[in-house]
């Protein structure tokens, strides 16, 4: 009896090891296996084609290498940032000598009115300012919120009516006032800190309380329709407990909005630190800040423009490539959001 002809003889070629069968007309030439791909595997290919958002990452990157090496980079290129150069300074109209603010080999972006200290230093060290109260703010407010909106989205009842509520004020109360009451009361020493320690522990937990709210609503949506999802109900069902399915079912499909917003929020902060500074509630002098910069400049930005131009500039070039690159996480990770 001859062999059904839905199977293969003997001699003819057969599927490849891994599943893919052979091309098409080309008997024994195995063809491209078909893999699966994760969804973080997915959102980082739409990531790669997205060009301006890697152009974000990279000057990301490199802000954040900046402010890790500020010291080597500083003893490599500038001058310790609270050492004055009076030398630089005109004694006669107090403003840099030579053009340009006084850029120089020794000075790459010019020296500060009045006593001359490095702008370039201070710009290197101010990105540490920036970006660690940024980055942990954010961390804070995150953490918070993905608490907190969990809990209100999945319990709902009363415990979401008085968490929304709390939001709600929280969205309403007035942020930089109240900043810049608590900062004016601190004492010079707290907790082991003192002096700017103190006053980048007050800005990082003020801007991340206020913060929470934000990431909280998002959260609390996000759970709202994903508790009455199948696999969810599935879980309940084999007896799984509360703790269980907000831990294992419901926080890993809310990674990808945390992600997004946390990458938006940081550029917020950014500049909410640089304004605080520029009002007087930042770190303390002579610590740097890219905002306190600017506050000096204003009082010298007719003889000496570039002087507010490159804090500003830094805080530009910062703000955007946080923003670039967090419209390209959040392309990647909902495409169906995508522009």
């Amino acid at each position: 009896m001859t062999a059904p002809l839905h199977e293969k003889s003997a001699g003819e070629a057969t599927a490849t090891v891994d599943g893919a069968p052979d091309a098409p007309g080309i008997p024994g030439v195995p063809g491209k296996a078909i893999e699966g791909r994760s969804p973080w595997q997915i959102a980082w290919t739409r990531l790669k084609r997205d060009k301006l958002a890697l152009a974000g990452a990279f000057i990301v990157v490199f802000l954040v290498l900046v402010a890790i090496f500020a010291p080597v980079i500083v003893g490599l290129l500038g001058h310790p940032p609270d050492e004055f150069h009076e030398d630089q300074i005109d004694p006669l109209f107090g403003t840099p000598i030579g053009s340009w603010g006084g850029v120089s080999s020794d000075f790459l972006f010019g020296v500060e009115p009045v006593n001359g200290r490095d702008v370039f230093s201070r710009i290197v060290y101010g990105a540490r300012i920036s970006l660690l109260v940024a980055f942990l703010a954010a961390v804070f407010a995150v953490v918070l919120g993905t608490i907190l909106g969990i809990i209100a989205g999945y319990f709902g009842g009363w415990i979401d009516a008085a968490l929304s509520r709390v939001m709600d004020v929280m969205l309403a109360f007035p942020q930089l006032l109240f900043t810049i009451a608590l900062v004016s009361v601190l004492p010079n020493e707290l907790l082991g800190l003192d002096g700017s320690g103190v006053r980048i522990a007050a800005l990082v937990l003020v801007i991340g309380f206020f913060g929470w709210p934000y990431v909280g609503r998002i959260v609390r949506g996000q759970t709202l329709s994903l508790r009455n999802r199948e696999y969810v109900e599935a879980a309940q069902s084999l007896g799984a407990g509360r703790l269980y399915i907000l831990r294992r079912e419901l926080l890993p499909n809310l990674i990808a909005p945390i992600t997004v917003y946390a990458t938006l929020m940081i550029p917020t902060n950014i500049l909410t630190e640089a304004a605080l500074s520029f009002l007087g509630a930042g770190v303390k002098p002579p610590t740097a800040s890219w905002g306190q910069m600017l506050s000096t400049a204003i009082t010298t930005y007719e003889s000496d423009p570039l002087f507010m131009v490159i804090p500003g500039f830094a805080i530009f070039i910062t703000v955007l490539a946080f923003n670039l690159f967090g419209d390209g996480v959040r392309d990647a990770l909902d495409p169906k959001g995508s522009r």
